[in-house]
């Protein structure tokens, strides 16, 4: 059970402190004109999906893990009036926050739904588009939350998400000693391991294409406060975490011929 209240890296990022480079300077200036600065300050993510996520004029989106809304918002505003960006989030404290910020925003095509992300409260073939920034990896049944969104989204429907993924083998201490660091490693999946459940929920033109790859010397300072030793694990560390966009499809086609 996820939301994006729980997103990655805690009330740290909110300031910017303490989990850079994963969560600071997702949002250009410019694209985030008529946002409320609390969305702003509220956004824990890790990439910045509606910069990244291709939305059209009427299409219908849905942000899994809101949080603060401004993925939500921004989304609105690519869509248009035509359009609608639905959140989801299953935290009161978090929807509170969101609404209020709509309210700000004057967003009257955004819509903010309370439910859990392996349970979308939404019909089938009913989204365009899925984004969510650095929340599917934070899930205990990722399986459930890949075959959700196969679900609502409609036939030529896409999935594009930023999310922590990792690359090659990392042993348990060493996640821990990066858990220290930021929280999204915790469920954070390998890139191959992530294809294959994106497969195995139905979609395909599966891509992962890095944003950030972390490196030791990003976070020396921080380590080091927490007792760890940045040089002992660096190779161990060094290119295997990131940041990356997450694509996919829901074929347009959705018979047994061409969607087993």
């Amino acid at each position: 059970m996820t939301s994006g209240g729980s997103r990655c890296c805690g009330a740290t990022a909110a300031s910017g402190l303490g989990c850079d480079p994963i969560t600071s300077n997702l949002y250009e200036a410019g694209q985030t004109q008529g946002v409320p600065e609390e969305a702003v300050l509220a956004s824990l993510g890790c990439g910045n999906p509606t910069a990244l996520a291709q939305l059209n004029p009427g299409e219908i989106v849905l942000d899994l893990g809101s949080g603060g809304g401004i993925d939500v918002l921004l989304s609105a505003q690519r869509v248009g009036p035509t359009g609608k960006a639905y959140g989801l989030d299953m935290t009161d404290e978090m929807l509170a926050l969101a609404k209020e910020n709509k309210r700000r925003a004057g967003a009257e095509n955004v819509e903010f739904l309370k439910g859990e992300i392996e349970n979308i409260p939404l019909p089938d073939n009913s989204v365009d588009v899925i984004i969510s920034n650095c929340v599917i990896n934070l899930s205990a049944d990722k399986d459930r939350v890949l075959r959700e969104a196969f679900r609502v989204l409609k036939p030529g429907g896409r999935f594009a998400i930023s999310d922590v993924v990792t690359r090659g083998e990392i042993n348990d201490e060493i996640r821990k000693s990066v858990l220290l660091w930021v929280g999204c490693v915790a469920g954070a999946l390998d890139g191959g391991e992530y294809r294959a459940k994106l497969s195995a929920a139905g979609f395909r033109e599966i891509t992962i294409e890095p944003t950030r790859i972390y490196q030791v010397d990003d976070a020396r300072e921080f380590l080091s406060e927490a007792g760890v030793d940045a040089d002992a694990i660096a190779p161990q560390v060094d290119g295997k975490f990131m940041s990356a966009f997450v694509r996919a499809v829901k074929s347009a086609c959705c018979g047994p011929a061409c969607c087993s």
